[in-house]
């Protein structure tokens, strides 16, 4: 996790520095009140939220030993083996993502009736993405 954590790390120095240019940027822009508050308070609470992923990654990569990409010394085949679960293609995504655009459709046009037809379609879809591990082709 050395590699992520100076990844993230390289982001806070960046943000670190871009914050305050920001600021400054905007309040040269003619604005009396100051430099733009929206966007300034944007890149500092994501200054913040690169700082939190960094210090946790860093802690983390002190506990745990080497990973296969953390060492220098490594071979290819120290990476071989099992990697995880990862599931075959499924059409449920497709499904609950359309259920989801015609609710948020519905809601923005005030159509009541498509919010509903879309949040029971949106639990079905939602219901077969859970169980289909379950039943059909991919059944454990």
């Amino acid at each position: 996790m050395k590699a992520e954590a100076w990844i993230f790390g390289a982001c806070t120095i960046f943000l670190v520095l871009v914050t305050p240019a920001y600021w400054l940027v905007t309040d040269a822009s003619g604005h009396t009140d100051g430099g733009d508050w929206t966007g300034t308070s944007a890149l500092a609470m994501t200054t913040l939220l690169t700082l939190m992923v960094t210090i946790f990654l860093g802690f983390h990569a002190q506990k745990m030993d080497p990973r296969p990409e953390d060492r220098k010394d490594a071979e290819i085949a120290d990476g071989a083996g099992e990697l995880g679960f990862f599931p075959p293609y499924s059409w449920w995504p497709l499904w609950c993502a359309m259920a989801l655009g015609a609710m948020v459709y519905g809601v923005a046009m005030l159509a009541w009736w498509l919010v509903i037809i879309g949040g029971v379609l949106g639990a079905v879809a939602l219901s077969g993405w859970i169980y289909e591990y379950y039943r059909g082709e991919h059944a454990h």
